[in-house]
């Protein structure tokens, strides 16, 4: 009989938000945790729940025989001179024509961590949608992704941010020019890829059909109207920062005649599409964000 899992209140949950995201450093959020050690509950038991398993959030195998992934390196010479990341393919596009079926693309962006597992699966996880997936890795510059999501938040805040945009940007540009696909790409990220979703929808302009900020900053007022792509977003409702940006941007971008739609998810914290942090993962709400982000893609970026 499997143990069961340990019920986290809401204040550990953000603790662990404050740690990944940089606010707090590792002696501070063990201190911390400890405070919520009762129960029977050792310090290291609630930790361990907290921390990602990216082994059992994992949906669809890197040797999964539906797609076809490599990594490529990408030159953003704007940026930190290049850039590599994960594509990922159908290959069902690839098998029935002498030449590679043209596909939508999708560039997926990571948190301030790097490309970790979860990210690569959500790739692969577009490929089974039938659209082409490229996420790249902000750490490139860096050797890329330690495989540590600690290490790889020390290593974050260490690469110049406005060259990490360019990286994403050439990243961007790259993948809309492939041969192998259609011209029309979409953008979705989570966290600080939420942010850069954004970013790059008033970066791109009519370049970028639609994007899906998961929990992502808003753009400055001023880049807003620079924005053509279709924008849906998703917040947490507990995660409340984020959350209430959503007014002021539904506003701007009914002002902009930008195509939006906004979802704020109850009972969600900063986090809830992460099946690979249980204690974050929200599986009702996740399930739906993922279906409304595969129709919105669907309908702006393959229609």
């Amino acid at each position: 009989m499997e143990p069961t899992k340990p019920k986290l209140p809401r204040e550990a949950i953000e603790l662990y938000n404050d740690f990944i995201h940089g606010e707090i450093d590792r002696r501070a959020f063990m201190d911390g945790i400890s405070k919520f050690a009762v129960g029977g509950l050792a310090a290291s038991t609630l930790i361990a729940a907290l921390m990602p398993d990216y082994a059992a959030g994992q949906q669809v195998s890197k040797t999964d025989d539906r797609i076809k992934a490599s990594y490529e390196t990408v030159p953003s010479p704007q940026g930190n001179g290049s850039i590599k990341g994960y594509l990922v393919r159908p290959v069902s596009a690839d098998t029935r024509n002498a030449t590679p079926t043209k596909l939508p693309a999708i560039l997926v962006v990571h948190e301030n961590r790097g490309l970790n597992p979860y990210i690569e699966d959500m790739a692969r996880r577009f490929a089974l949608q039938n659209f082409m997936a490229f996420a790249p890795d902000g750490l490139t510059s860096l050797g890329g992704y330690p495989g540590d999501d600690y290490q790889g938040g020390q290593m974050f805040m260490k690469v110049d941010g406005k060259k990490m945009t360019e990286d994403f940007v050439a990243a961007a540009q790259w993948l809309k020019a492939r041969p192998d696909c259609t011209g029309k790409i979409g953008a979705t990220g989570f966290c600080y890829g939420g942010g850069i979703a954004n970013t790059l929808a008033t970066r791109l302009g009519g370049d970028l059909a639609a994007a899906v900020p998961f929990y992502g900053a808003v753009p400055p007022d001023a880049e807003i109207p620079k924005i053509k792509a279709a924008i849906l977003v998703n917040h947490g409702a507990l995660d409340t920062r984020l959350a209430a940006t959503w007014p002021a941007y539904d506003k701007a971008l009914t002002a902009a005649n930008v195509p939006h739609e906004g979802y704020i998810y109850p009972d969600s914290v900063h986090g809830f599409m992460c099946d690979a942090t249980p204690e974050r993962y929200n599986k009702v709400a996740a399930d739906l964000a993922w279906q409304r982000t595969i129709n919105w893609f669907n309908k702006y970026v393959r229609g």
